[in-house]
């Protein structure tokens, strides 16, 4: 099935698709399958991460799609223990290795911590290089972001973060937009934190349109310019999920949604302390 997915414009004119799947907790057993079905229903758009453990799933679903590699764009991302300039390019080889690509079309510091100004520079020569079409991270709050942007050659394409009705990041937004980096989500339905997909809000408005509490969440990121990846394991949510592009929430809709917004995260703060110290130490190779 051919993608309907819209694209938006990265900030070196790089192309991505403001709806795409990412593989975040599906285990790598399952993700060949899972890939294979979500490319099945128009998904071009794939984001996986060296830290999933399923990187050569996502791989071996792209090779047996019969897609052409310039319909995918295809995300992964480096992991804290890897950070450092000669550290960041073999963990990139191994990635592109375990994807069996030729080149990345975004690829991000996963997380805000380690040595990730001299993963920055490697990252600045592979996308020189043109092995990354685009570079970017994840998890950075609007301080380090602009602390990497004012120390840095090029400036990040795109920040992927946390975002959902509860933890909406509309500040964060207005100062990614000011210095040109694209807002991505992960975790668009907060885990069904919250009891998201009851929450009479969104299945109000979801009822008035004929769209799920899903449909509605993705619609209203859409139309906020953020990017998003939605996961799912199951062929008809993912062909849920990717069926937004023909309805528009009205400007009472999207004020009813933005007074759902507590202004915290719902899984973790990247500025504790404690969460610094757990993830900054997590390994995931010897």
């Amino acid at each position: 099935m051919p993608s309907s997915v819209p694209n938006v414009t990265l900030n070196n004119g790089i192309e991505v698709p403001t709806l795409g799947f990412g593989v975040y907790q599906v285990p790598p057993e399952e993700t060949e399958q899972v890939v294979t079905s979500a490319l099945a229903a128009g998904y071009r758009h794939l984001d996986t991460a060296a830290a999933y453990g399923n990187e050569e799933a996502v791989g071996r679903a792209i090779a047996a799609s019969g897609i052409s590699r310039e319909e995918l764009f295809v995300t992964t991302k480096l992991w804290i223990q890897d950070a450092g300039e000669e550290k960041a390019r073999r963990a990139f080889e191994a990635s592109l290795q375990r994807l069996g690509l030729d080149y990345i079309d975004l690829y991000l510091v996963h997380q805000p911590y380690g040595d990730y100004f001299g993963a920055w520079r490697t990252m600045q020569d592979l996308n020189q290089q043109g092995l990354v079409k685009a570079i970017g991270v994840s998890n950075f709050y609007p301080d380090r972001l602009v602390d990497l942007i004012e120390h840095s050659e090029v400036v990040p394409a795109v920040n992927q973060i946390e975002t959902h009705p509860f933890f909406q990041r509309a500040a964060d937004q207005e100062i990614m937009q000011a210095k040109g980096v694209q807002h991505q989500s992960w975790g668009p339905f907060a885990e069904g934190r919250n009891n998201l997909f009851g929450d009479p809000v969104l299945s109000d408005i979801g009822a008035a349109h004929g769209k799920s509490v899903a449909q509605v969440v993705l619609r209203w990121l859409i139309q906020r310019d953020v990017v998003v990846i939605p996961k799912s394991v199951r062929p008809d949510r993912m062909a849920e999920n990717i069926d937004v592009f023909d309805f528009a929430l009205t400007d009472d809709e999207l004020n009813g949604i933005a007074g759902m917004d507590a202004g915290s995260s719902l899984f973790f703060d990247h500025r504790d302390p404690a969460m610094v110290s757990l993830i900054g130490t997590r390994r995931i190779h010897d």
